[in-house]
């Protein structure tokens, strides 16, 4: 290792990966180690601008050790799955050299380098929105672009699987599916991109964000239950779910919504049927949850085929998925007469792509409170407001990619230190 300027150095790389939500779900693992599943799924990327996590990563001669801040606090990184995703980074690290700052890095000097990491979610952590998805695939894809690591990103997704399961389908945009492979070392578990981004801009995801709390079942302790206590889960892995991969494969590549949305739910229900059939049971979702669940089921029913399909992970938030941005305005308008804001700001109770507002034809609280009574709902006097933290307007978004300006950046690019520390 050689610097023009002999003593301190660092080299930063930023990076922006997507969270993403699953379709046809992954629950449990048939090799926690490796983190392998006991079946395929399929899922779909949203925007980044919306729900995504940002990570620096730095070396230099000077730090002492690996070190890690999430949201701004230090968190430890001896941790095994950040050690994986470290160690198998590493070893596929090749030389690197940046002529103008003098650094030159050999291959087997990036061994010797400590790393410090920087990450900050734009939402929730740990509540049931895949934040560990959106961490662990930007934690290698941008790791892998400091190191100068020339893999593709299906031997990175393998990576980023390491950290968490899910992490893998965010290394891609659009439509993934991860395949859950048959290889005990796992090197053909790995995620496929089924179509990007731009193969389905009709749809338009609105997720109503139930609870920002932790969740009291992690989904590591949650699916580990499943697999040894759930005779469903085993049913479900064999029997149901490669069909219906298969079948959802061809609603994607078909844009045919109707299948896709009565796939997405009947899926995401016989995920919280395993969730109950575990011992003890797993309660993820909560009353709100299943009053959106009615809500949707019942409009649905009402227009004779699926206007809407709803999915959720290992938590009570909903992800709501319009067949086209005249439903989902729609869909809005039926969720903001149930589950208005608590005050009066509007704006903050909807993010993302707030434009959705004004299609609804929503400016001010006034006009949610002069939005009429879905028709196809029996009791309408009935209001919860409060229920609903707020909700996020998004729609299918790309993979991970560089951050250059260097103002994003999360660490400051002299000390390594976090910004503002």
């Amino acid at each position: 290792m050689a610097s023009e300027a002999e003593g301190q150095w660092a080299l930063l790389a930023t990076g922006r990966a997507p969270t993403n939500i699953a379709v046809i779900k992954y629950w449990g693992k048939r090799d926690e180690a490796l983190i392998l599943p006991v079946n395929d799924s399929v899922s779909v990327t949203l925007d980044p601008d919306h729900l995504s996590a940002t990570t620096t990563v730095a070396v230099s001669p000077s730090f002492a050790s690996d070190s890690m801040w999430l949201n701004g606090k230090e968190i430890s990184l001896s941790g095994g799955r950040f050690q994986s995703c470290l160690r198998e980074i590493r070893r596929r690290a090749r030389d690197f050299e940046d002529e103008k700052k003098g650094i030159k890095i050999k291959k087997e000097d990036w061994e010797k380098l400590h790393v410090h990491i920087a990450s900050y979610n734009n939402f929730p952590t740990a509540a049931g929105l895949a934040s560990s998805a959106a961490g662990f695939a930007c934690l290698v894809f941008t790791l892998g672009k400091l190191m100068n690591v020339k893999e593709d990103y299906g031997e990175l997704s393998s990576i980023a699987r390491q950290g968490s399961g899910s992490a893998c389908r965010s290394i891609y945009g659009g439509f993934v599916k991860w395949c859950m492979g048959k290889k005990d070392d796992g090197s053909d578990s790995i995620a496929v991109q089924l179509a990007d981004e731009a193969h389905w801009k009709d749809l338009v995801i609105i997720i109503a964000v139930v609870s920002s709390k932790q969740k009291e079942t992690s989904s590591t302790s949650g699916m580990r239950d499943s697999v040894e206590t759930s005779p469903l889960l085993q049913y479900r892995a064999q029997t149901v779910v490669p069909s219906r991969v298969l079948k959802m494969e061809e609603a994607i590549k078909n844009h045919d919504f109707e299948s896709f949305a009565k796939l997405t739910c009947a899926d995401s229900n016989q995920f919280h049927a395993v969730c109950l059939d575990t011992s003890p049971p797993i309660f993820y979702m909560n009353d709100t949850s299943h009053r959106i669940i009615s809500l949707v089921e019942k409009w649905n029913h009402s227009e004779g085929c699926p206007q809407v399909a709803y999915t959720f992970d290992a938590g009570p938030n909903a992800v709501l998925i319009a067949r086209d941005r005249k439903t989902a305005a729609l869909l809005l308008q039926k969720l903001l007469y149930y589950f208005p804001p608590h005050g009066k700001d509007l704006s903050s109770y909807l993010v993302g792509d707030k434009s959705i507002l004004s299609d609804a034809g929503l400016h001010s609280i006034e006009d949610v409170e002069a939005l009429p009574a879905p028709p196809e709902m029996k009791i309408h006097d009935q209001k919860f407001k409060g229920d609903v933290s707020y909700f996020i307007c998004s729609r299918l978004g790309a993979g991970p990619k560089v951050v250059t300006d260097e103002s994003q950046a999360l660490l400051n690019s002299i000390t390594g230190l976090p910004k503002g520390a």
